[in-house]
């Protein structure tokens, strides 16, 4: 049985730049306003996408991007008293360009409310035959039941803030069949045990049952107008995709890492900004995917920024950027701390030579156009692994090491009167890599060789939770009445192509899910539901196909091994 306390997080986690933060939080705490909060809803809340949604009605603000979550509450115009409770949440309305400079910096709540019981949360969820998990957090993937509780309070005194928001994980975690389980060649063993070597990703974790406890949604902040500076553990998800994002999601247990954010759009003369710069602690797993590799933790160094053109109202222009050192190989300077400044082609950093220490870089662009006079939006994000040698290598191979993610939105107005509508969204994430890596060095995306334990945090992914070398395509339509909504998602989940291509290569051997679930969320009273009932057809599981030995056409396509999932996830919150 394995039994855990809390996630390793004994602020301070490394040396941080002693001097500069001091001299940051001492200027927030003279300026600071007492009628500031920070109250944030987690990635994956039931209300995130809810607001997402009023914003495309034209009933939030029109500067917001969504694109650095989690977001601050005040800050949107949102009444805290009202999301503490079952009801509806009040928005101010926001409707055309002046919105932008429509008054939403004030509580709607008496400043003199220092302290909030945020939400009980019990997530549950159930997978019969194999794991299935995606944006789930700490939930592992497992087969059989297990469950996500979390409660905790919010207080604050002037500018400072504290948010405690624990997670405690069980699992039944029964055995199911994995890679290495199934009848497989000794290339294809070896591809896998390749795969292994570069990157921290089980398929599975130890303890039956799985118990574990995790800071979770915990921050302590100071905050003063639209910046924000501190500590926290909560999950992160930067760029515009709903169901994937190339840079950070929730599709791992939150990290430590300090952070310096704003907390709403920056307005200038030329647009809106906003932005996040964070400084963090990624875990091993601790299982058998960890064995051999480096004994040392990593240093993430991260970065995204948005920008909203003054003169093109809902148009979002924005970056990310991430490196990943080896907390023994970080220098103690300001370029230690923040790679994600340094120049981003090889040749500008090294030379013609390879860098001194081992690190990984991530770097994408992304655009969210929003239109809410047709309540429609569209979102891309393209990101690449590692450095183009230069911009020549950039111009002649763009496609090296990338990945991207394309999706839209449009909403249907169905009743004035009570404010029902239709959903309709598309979204496709492109992880695999394409034929340009045949012909120069690389790896799978989310991983290089410096650094063998990948982009991720105690074995789950923190980028796409679909993994490396994996597509996914999902379309969805659903009907909502504020907060309450039904649907359906249809879903076409590819998995990690890169280790077929690197095994067998048989074109009849891809390891395909075909997902259809039925989705609900419901209010009553002070009772939040989340809903999702999904039925999961897993053609070639694990790539387990066998050839019938001298087949002809007419048998070509002899079905594989196929295996059949049920999953049931219910999210019950209760907001005092």
């Amino acid at each position: 049985m394995h039994i855990s306390t809390f996630s390793s997080y004994t602020p301070p986690f490394f040396k941080v730049p002693t001097k500069a933060i001091l001299n940051i939080l001492l200027l927030i705490s003279l300026f600071a306003s007492f009628d500031v909060t920070g109250q944030t809803v987690p990635v994956g809340n039931q209300l995130e996408d809810y607001y997402r949604r009023q914003q495309l009605l034209g009933k939030l603000d029109s500067s917001i991007s969504f694109t650095s979550r989690p977001f601050t509450l005040p800050w949107i115009g949102v009444s805290l008293s009202e999301t503490a409770i079952g009801k509806n949440p009040t928005l101010r309305q926001a409707q055309g360009p002046e919105s932008r400079n429509a008054p939403n910096s004030k509580l709607q709540t008496p400043n003199s409310k220092l302290f909030l019981l945020l939400p009980v949360s019990l997530r549950q969820q159930y997978n019969s035959n194999h794991p299935y998990s995606l944006n789930d957090g700490p939930l592992i993937p497992a087969r059989g039941y297990q469950a996500l509780i979390s409660a905790g309070f919010f207080a604050k005194l002037g500018p400072l803030s504290v948010q405690f928001q624990p997670e405690y994980v069980f699992a039944e975690n029964k055995p199911f069949e994995t890679f290495v389980t199934v009848k497989k060649t000794a290339s294809q063993i070896a591809a896998f045990n390749n795969f292994n070597g570069v990157i921290d990703f089980p398929e599975s974790f130890p303890g039956r049952p799985y118990k574990k406890a995790f800071w979770g949604q915990s921050s302590v902040r100071l905050t003063a107008g639209p910046v924000s500076v501190g500590i926290s553990t909560e999950n992160l998800w930067w760029g515009p995709g709903m169901h994937n994002s190339i840079m950070m999601t929730n599709s791992a247990a939150g990290f430590s890492h300090f952070t310096i954010n704003t907390i709403k759009p920056i307005r200038t003369f030329i647009g809106s900004f906003e932005t996040q710069i964070i400084g963090g602690k990624l875990e091993s797993s601790g299982t058998a995917s960890s064995e051999g590799k480096r004994d040392d933790w990593r240093y993430l160094s991260g970065i995204v920024a948005s920008y909203q053109p003054r003169w093109v109202p809902g148009l979002f222009l924005g970056a990310t950027r991430s490196f990943l050192t080896y907390s023994k190989e970080r220098k103690s300077s300001f370029m230690g701390y923040f790679p994600i400044f340094e120049g981003v082609s090889k040749k500008s950093l090294y030379g013609e030579g390879e860098g001194a220490i081992a690190d990984d870089q991530r770097i994408s662009a992304f655009i969210r156009w929003l239109l809410p006079k047709d309540h429609f939006e569209i979102y891309i994000e393209y990101g690449k692994e590692d450095h183009n040698f230069d911009l020549r290598d950039f111009l002649l191979q763009a496609d090296h090491t990338r990945a991207y993610i394309l999706g839209i939105r449009k909403l249907y107005p169905l009743d004035k009167n009570d404010g029902s509508y239709m959903a309709f969204n598309f979204e496709m994430t492109q992880i695999e890599q394409n034929m340009t890596n045949r012909g120069r060095a690389s790896s799978y995306f989310y991983s290089h060789s410096p650094i063998n334990q990948g982009y991720t945090n105690q074995g789950q992914m923190i980028g796409a939770g679909i993994g490396p070398g994996s597509n996914l395509q999902t379309v969805s339509v659903s009907w909502y009445k504020g907060i309450k909504s039904l649907g359906f998602q249809v879903e076409r989940f590819v998995h990690n192509n890169g280790l077929l291509y690197a095994s067998s290569g048989d074109i009849r051997a891809h390891w395909v899910d075909i997902n259809l679930a039925l989705l609900g969320e419901w209010n009553w009273k002070h009772l939040f539901f989340t809903s999702k009932v999904e039925t999961i057809r897993s053609l070639n599981y694990e790539y387990n196909y066998e050839p019938i030995p001298g087949s002809d056409v007419a048998n070509f396509w002899n079905p594989g091994v196929d295996r059949y999932n049920f999953q049931v996830s219910v999210t019950t919150s209760y907001r005092f």
